[in-house]
C-alpha cells in the first residue's frame, strides 16, 4: 500500500512539474500580460531566453518516465539464467548448468541417433544427457566411456560394412567427384555464394581445378563453429552424419585426413587427403564478416 501511495504521489508531482514548465514556456512566448512577446524569431541572435527554453526542454527530457527507475517499487527480479548458455544435454538452474533430468523419447525412428559407441538413443537429448552425467561424475552415469559420446549419424544403429583397403585407396577420387557434383547442384539452384560461384567458373576448364574449387567450398563451409582455419571433428558432423549409413568408407576416410591426430583437419591436410595440389586450395575461403 505504501508503494502504491508513493507511486501516486510521484505521478502527481510529475504532472504539477510539467504544468508549471508549460506555463513558464507560455509566459516566455506571450509575456506575463497575455500578449504575444515582441520577439523576432527569424532575426534574433541566441539570447539568454533561448538558453532558458533549452533548459526547459532538457528538464522535460530528464523527466522521461524511464528516469524514474530508481524509485523503490516492485521490480521484476533478474533471471540468473538469462545470459547463461548451456550446451546440449544441460539446462540452466539458478545460474548454473546442470544435466537434463529427463528427455522425451522421439516416436519417429528417423529422429533417433546412433552414437560413436554404436548405441541407439531415442533422441539426441538422451545421448547428451548420458554424456553430461558421466562428465559430472554422477552416480547415474552407467558407463564411464559415455563421457565421450557424440552423434555418429541419425537413425537407428545398423551394421556398417568394413571399408576395404582397395575401397579406401579409391575413395579420394570418389569424394572429389561427389563434392563437385554437390557444388554444381547447389550452383544451379543458386544456393552458393557469389564468391564460390565465381571460383567454380574460374576453374571450369581443368578437371583438377574443378575438383579443387569444390574441395575449397566444402572445407570453408565446414569451418564455421568457430571460423578458425581448421575443421574440428565436431564441424565434420554435417558431412559425416548424412553419409555414414550410405557410404561405409566416409568415417575411415575422414579419420585418415587428420594426419597429426589433433582432432581437426587443416586445409593442407584436406588437400593431401583428397590428393589435390595444396596451392590450389590455400587462401581461397570467402571472408566472413
Amino acid at each position: 500500500t505504501k508503494l502504491i501511495l508513493l507511486d501516486s504521489l510521484l505521478q502527481e508531482i510529475k504532472k504539477m512539474r510539467l504544468t508549471l514548465l508549460l506555463l513558464y514556456m507560455s509566459a516566455l512566448f506571450y509575456g506575463t500580460d497575455g500578449k504575444k512577446a515582441s520577439w523576432d524569431w527569424e532575426k534574433k541572435s541566441f539570447s539568454p531566453k533561448d538558453e532558458e527554453i533549452q533548459d526547459i526542454l532538457d528538464i522535460l527530457q530528464e523527466d522521461d518516465p524511464d528516469q524514474w527507475g530508481d524509485v523503490d517499487e516492485d521490480e521484476e527480479e533478474e533471471d540468473p539464467c538469462e545470459s547463461v548458455h548451456c550446451g546440449p544435454g544441460r539446462v540452466c538452474q539458478e545460474g548454473h548448468c546442470v544435466c537434463v533430468e529427463e528427455c522425451s523419447a522421439e516416436v519417429d525412428p528417423r529422429r533417433w541417433v546412433c552414437s560413436n559407441s554404436n548405441t541407439t538413443f531415442r533422441s539426441d537429448c538422451d545421448l547428451y544427457r548420458n554424456r553430461c552425467l558421466c562428465e559430472e561424475d554422477s552416480p547415474f552415469c552407467t558407463i564411464d566411456k559415455n563421457r565421450h559420446l557424440h552423434i555418429e549419424y541419425y537413425g537407428e544403429c545398423r551394421k556398417i560394412p568394413d571399408c576395404t583397403e582397395d575401397e579406401l585407396v579409391d575413395f579420394p577420387r570418389r569424394m572429389r567427384e561427389w563434392l563437385f557434383s554437390v557444388m554444381s547442384d547447389l550452383s544451379e539452384r543458386k544456393e552458393i555464394s557469389q564468391h564460390y560461384e565465381q571460383l567454380k567458373i574460374n576453374n571450369k576448364d581443368m578437371q583438377s581445378k574443378r575438383w579443387s574449387a569444390a574441395a575449397v567450398w566444402q572445407w570453408c563451409d565446414l569451418d564455421k563453429h568457430p571460423h578458425d582455419n581448421t575443421v574440428s571433428r565436431h564441424e565434420l558432423f554435417p558431412l559425416r552424419a548424412p553419409l555414414h549409413s550410405l557410404e561405409h568408407c566416409i568415417s575411415p576416410f575422414l579419420d585418415g585426413c587428420d594426419e597429426d591426430g589433433d582432432h581437426s583437419i587443416t586445409i593442407q591436410e584436406w588437400s593431401k587427403c583428397l590428393e589435390l595440389p595444396v596451392e590450389d586450395l590455400m587462401n581461397k575461403c570467402e571472408d566472413l564478416l
